[in-house]
């Protein structure tokens, strides 16, 4: 069966033409999909018996089944869903509880953030962050990717309005499916995202940065820095072994050439390890090579990780620092961080979904 999040229009086209169905019934199912929130074909009421029976048959909407739904105290949303295991021989999709991934919706006065993920775990493993603990198990589809936007907007409160490349994994590690869901996210007819509502955060893959310049949607890109040294840098986040923060501010710099895209770097505090005035001053030096602003995060509590959130004022402070050399920053505040939905707790739960 085909995966209908999968599917661009004129691919979905294509699927009514050879399963015999007029080419507009494609427009219709998305409409009903998208629009309304509608995913079983019996309440299509504008839908041919055929078209009902042919979708039921050959046509995957939900390939997901949510395991948990969390409503935090601030109107944060997660949700834990279980993917099918990846066997090309199964006529039917068999959902594996220990294959999850999890999803938050943000919601604020003025917009509604989809943080979605990219792959099952993540291969990073960067020492302060919960999502690599459990390992990597593999890459989600496009599809799969998708169907996390279309179940976080219909959760209530009004459409997506922002997406963010912000939940499990490495998304340029990913290439292929992320960029091809947000080909899919941008149709007018499927989520309708504009390119500045898209941001894929990355943990810094040059070449696969440089790959991204000739992606024909201008989405805005974040870093995640998080050590203003690459000796630092090294000991938080393995994989920046492969790569120096010089080479990593040459593709951003290459990025904002092509795109007018200033890239914001994100800089998680931790207390004692990477939040002292001598790193702000570092770090001012770094952002004074591009054209980029940083927001600055307080580490959320990780079980099992030897790390403190900082203080109110060693965040204070170090932003100071960073306003008094004309560094455009903000405190970014926590979302969601009682259902551990906050940036660096999102898991892969397995041991709680089998």
């Amino acid at each position: 069966m085909k995966s209908f999040f999968g599917l661009n229009l004129e691919e979905l086209k294509s699927w009514c033409l050879s399963n015999d169905l007029p080419a507009y019934t494609a427009k219709q199912l998305r409409n009903w999909v998208w629009k309304h929130g509608v995913l079983d074909p019996e309440f299509m009421t504008n839908m041919s018996n055929k078209a009902k029976s042919a979708i039921q048959e050959h046509l995957t909407l939900y390939g997901s089944t949510v395991v948990t739904d969390q409503l935090a105290s601030d109107g944060t949303q997660k949700l834990l869903t279980a993917w099918p295991k990846p066997d090309a021989g199964q006529s039917l999709p068999i959902l594996d509880a220990s294959r999850a991934t999890e999803c938050v919706m943000i919601p604020t006065e003025t917009r509604r953030t989809a943080c979605v993920s990219s792959q099952i775990g993540c291969p990073v493993g960067c020492k302060f962050c919960a999502t690599g603990l459990g390992g990597h198990d593999g890459n989600l589809t496009a599809g799969q990717i998708v169907e996390q936007v279309h179940r976080l907007s219909h959760l209530g409160g009004g459409r997506i309005t922002n997406l963010v490349f912000m939940g499990m994994g490495e998304p340029l590690a990913n290439f292929q499916a992320v960029t091809d869901s947000i080909r899919l996210l941008h149709e007018p007819d499927a989520a309708g995202l504009g390119a500045r509502r898209m941001t894929i955060s990355t943990v810094g893959l040059p070449p696969a940065i440089r790959k991204l310049l000739d992606f024909e949607i201008p989405v805005k890109l974040a870093l995640s820095l998080h050590a203003p040294t690459d000796d630092l840098r090294r000991e938080l986040i393995p994989w920046a072994a492969y790569s120096t923060i010089d080479d990593l501010l040459d593709a951003c710099a290459a990025w904002f050439d092509r795109t007018g895209r200033e890239i914001t770097l994100e800089y998680v505090l931790l207390a004692g390890v990477n939040d002292q005035p001598e790193h702000a001053h570092a770090l001012v030096d770094v952002v004074r090579r591009l054209r980029g602003s940083v927001n600055l995060l307080r580490w959320n509590e990780v079980e099992g990780l030897p790390f403190q959130r900082p203080s109110d004022e060693a965040v204070i402070r170090f932003q100071s620092v960073l306003k008094q050399n004309n560094i455009n920053t903000i405190i970014r505040k926590s979302r969601g961080r009682d259902i551990a939905a906050a940036c660096g707790q999102l898991k892969h739960e397995s041991k709680h979904s089998t």
